[in-house]
């Protein structure tokens, strides 16, 4: 039903059929000027986009083409829908929760909404979380935030997502294919203006207080146009992704921006990239992809794994992926070093690091490096937080921590450092990252307070910390995370990055925290995952990284031993660290065994 066998560009995935298999969309459009998303909303930006042949393609873990969806046939099916949305009670301004698969079905549910003027609402999928209550709790809560009037999701979640909203009055909870076979009616077409809501993102921190971003079409549209003149989105560019679309970056940046810039993109699903991370790169190879992203951990997943094969047992050429994006959470510089040497082979340049921040409550982007420079390293002193200065040290200093340089900031966007009592900051101040610009939120959804807290004079506050290194923007942390321990200021990051570059740890098996004891005296402490190990061995492994984090850090942490797999994530796959505390707190996530 989805796949169009009549494409000009034949897939080029090895094993396929030349003859029977679908023809993913062509990378060049040709006879369509290209527009950077020069539009005042998103649906003008698809009826553009469906004058020409390029789309979507989505592939199997194995990187066999199952579907393909030309923004054309997009347009068409999401008419279509709209209508039927319409005709079955949704009227302009009301919310439809839609979990957010990595099909072609939801994203013509999203732009079907995007037609009938309903405002979509995109929910994470089960396998973005640990536990099925934990599940359950994440997205009642969002509900209750959205209150939307009909979810719909892949068949194979509807129990669970039906239990997730029972009580909750909604219209109608089914799958995808439940929204395809709404009746014939006399729906309207109702697509919104500038102004008007285009969907409602959770940020991937939200739990049990979430805040749903809201996002307008000139918002979105300003974001999307900045993103694509940083990063000189052209002729000849392809997209790959494997971002999960309830997550920003994925949503944002590899669905509606590329629509947007008419730029063939080519899908794997996360939890197919988590299984095979290799299928990402020879996507990226033999579709010609050039401009992918991910976090560090995606990098590092890939670079560990290619470290246990065999080399002539890689056939992949990465010499065309000019922009290698990295963002969505800290980047980690030994990590794409790693990356860079393991593929260097293989025609990987290291130039292609695109460092990159951004964050939902701006849409998405705030900075970009500039293409093809490459990582910009910066090694200050540990203490600088303390002294709200990036003084800068040796790269082989051993009190020194190196970040990575975040870009210039996006056109017609914004960025001021500011210290505690607002006032500006020049080169190397330490200080919150306030921004302002057209794609930033008007608010959060329903949640005035929270809204107020975050806007101040048209500003967002963004809660992360940073500095200026010449035009780039340095991004240190959270000011929120920041430990204090006597008196110091410490970056939780320096201690979890200190476990797992110890042997047999990996990123993601720490969260450094701060506890309070029955005195109300604080304990700085570091919960680490542990395989199975034996009482003697638990003992000196927490010994070991007490030792490791006391060296590194300077600090004493207490050390709690947790069963693998218990460290909660966010939907974007980085470490919830406020939330693993307060399960551990409550009980939830029970040590294996203390130091002693």
């Amino acid at each position: 039903m989805w796949t169009n066998a009549a494409m000009q560009q034949p897939a080029t995935m090895s094993g396929g059929d030349a003859v029977s298999s679908p023809r993913a969309t062509p990378t060049t459009n040709n006879g369509l000027a290209r527009n950077f998303a020069q539009f005042e909303t998103l649906t003008a930006a698809l009826d553009y986009a469906a004058k020409g042949a390029t789309g979507f393609n989505f592939y199997a873990a194995r990187g066999t083409l199952q579907t393909v969806l030309p923004y054309r046939d997009l347009r068409e099916r999401a008419i279509s829908l709209a209508l039927k949305l319409s005709a079955a009670g949704n009227k302009p301004g009301d919310r439809v929760a839609l979990l957010a698969a990595t099909a072609p079905e939801f994203l013509t549910l999203f732009f079907a909404c995007q037609y009938a003027g309903v405002v979509p609402v995109p929910m994470p999928l089960p396998t973005a979380f640990g536990r099925r209550e934990a599940y359950i709790e994440q997205i009642r809560n969002q509900i209750a935030s959205a209150s939307p009037r009909m979810l719909f999701a892949p068949k194979d979640f509807v129990e669970l997502v039906s239990e997730a909203t029972a009580g909750k009055g909604l219209a109608l909870v089914g799958g995808f294919e439940d929204a395809s076979a709404l009746p014939e009616g006399q729906g309207d077409l109702a697509p919104g203006g500038g102004e008007d809501l285009s969907y409602i993102q959770y940020s991937s921190g939200s739990t049990r207080f979430p805040t749903g971003v809201m996002v307008t079409h000139a918002g979105l549209m300003a974001n999307c146009r900045g993103m694509n003149l940083a990063v000189k989105n052209a002729d000849g560019d392809r997209a790959i992704s494997w971002l999960p679309f309830f997550h920003d970056m994925g949503l944002v940046g590899f669905m509606l921006a590329v629509m947007a810039s008419q730029t063939s993109t080519d899908y794997l699903a996360t939890e197919d990239f988590a299984r095979r991370p290799m299928t990402w790169l020879k996507l990226i190879s033999e579709n010609g992809g050039t401009m992918s992203f991910s976090p560090s951990f995606g990098y590092e997943l890939c670079a560990r794994r290619v470290q246990t094969m065999s080399k002539d047992s890689l056939d992949i050429d990465l010499s065309k992926w000019r922009l290698a994006g990295i963002g969505g959470e800290m980047i980690k510089p030994q990590v794409m070093q790693l990356f860079a040497e393991a593929f260097a082979p293989f025609g990987f340049q290291a130039s292609a690091f695109n460092g990159s921040y951004g964050l939902a409550e701006c849409t998405l982007g705030v900075s970009f490096s500039r293409p093809n420079t490459g990582l910009k390293l910066d090694r200050i002193a540990k203490d600088s937080v303390a002294h709200a200065h990036a003084r800068p040290v040796a790269a082989d200093a051993p009190d020194g921590r190196t970040f990575v340089g975040c870009g210039v900031v996006i056109e017609d966007h914004t960025v001021e450092i500011r210290d505690e009592e607002g006032n500006l900051l020049g080169e190397r101040g330490i200080g919150r990252v306030f921004v302002k610009g057209p794609s930033v939120m008007p608010g959060y959804y329903n949640n005035p307070d929270a809204t107020a807290e975050s806007l101040i004079d048209g500003w967002l506050d963004t809660g992360d910390l940073g500095y200026w290194l010449g035009e780039d923007l340095v991004i240190v942390g959270r000011a929120k995370d920041m430990m204090i321990v006597n008196g110091r200021n410490v970056w939780p990051q320096d201690i979890e990055w200190t476990v797992e570059h110890m042997d047999g740890m990996r990123s993601g098996d720490s969260a450094a925290i701060v506890l309070t004891d029955a005195t109300g005296a604080e304990k700085p402490t570091i919960l680490v995952q542990c395989r199975p190990l034996g009482a003697d061995d638990r003992r000196k492994l927490s010994d070991d990284l007490r030792a490791r984090v006391n060296e590194a850090v300077g600090i004493l942490c207490d050390v709690v031993l947790v069963p693998p797999r218990s460290l909660p994530k966010t939907s974007s796959g980085k470490l919830a660290r406020g939330k693993a505390k307060a399960m551990y707190e409550r009980g939830e996530i029970a040590p294996l065994g203390r130091d002693a």
